[in-house]
């Protein structure tokens, strides 16, 4: 019988969110070498879906300490990952900063610590990327941050409070 294998330059934002749990979970169990994984992952990272199914799995899942314990083949690729992969970090930064001052006020403690999480483990891979590139999309971001918001389509903008305690959160990377 013939395994059935995905293509990773055609794989989908839920394929590559599947692969990426599935490759952590190896690496997790030591299956997988740091350097194989990080192989794996640079190629799933090379498209738009690859890249957003990877970050959206492997920031969000508790389990998953691939970026709590950063492997310097990890990091390596990471940096090699140039613009494309400071921006999807800034853009998660962002969005789970904001989360976290809704869920304060909402008194959801779960999902502030998950937030919270997101935005600690964004932090750390920032903080270990390219520092040119990484100012240079802080700079941006902070210029820009009255256009930017809680949706897709950046239509509810992020208010005051979100916004200071983004612009805390992203002061911090420098820490």
């Amino acid at each position: 019988m013939k395994e059935k294998t995905t293509n990773l330059k055609e794989a989908s934002f839920t394929q590559a969110i599947n692969i990426s749990a599935l490759w952590c979970k190896e690496w997790g169990e030591d299956l997988l070498s740091e350097e194989v994984l990080a192989d794996r992952i640079s190629e799933l990272i090379k498209t738009k879906n690859g890249l957003r199914g990877f970050f959206a799995y492997a920031l969000s899942d508790i389990d998953c300490f691939l970026l709590d314990k950063l492997p310097s083949s990890i990091i390596f690729m990471l940096t090699e990952g140039g613009e494309e992969v400071v921006e999807i970090l800034m853009k998660n930064l962002l969005m789970s900063s904001a989360q976290i001052v809704v869920h304060k006020r909402e008194n959801n403690i779960k999902y502030q610590l998950s937030s919270e999480n997101i935005s600690e483990r964004c932090k750390d891979i920032l903080r270990l990327l390219d520092t040119k590139l990484v100012t240079k999309t802080i700079n941006q971001i902070v210029k820009d941050l009255d256009n930017f918001g809680n949706s897709i389509d950046n239509s509810t903008k992020y208010d005051d409070q979100q916004k200071e305690f983004i612009k805390q959160q992203i002061f911090d990377i420098a820490q």
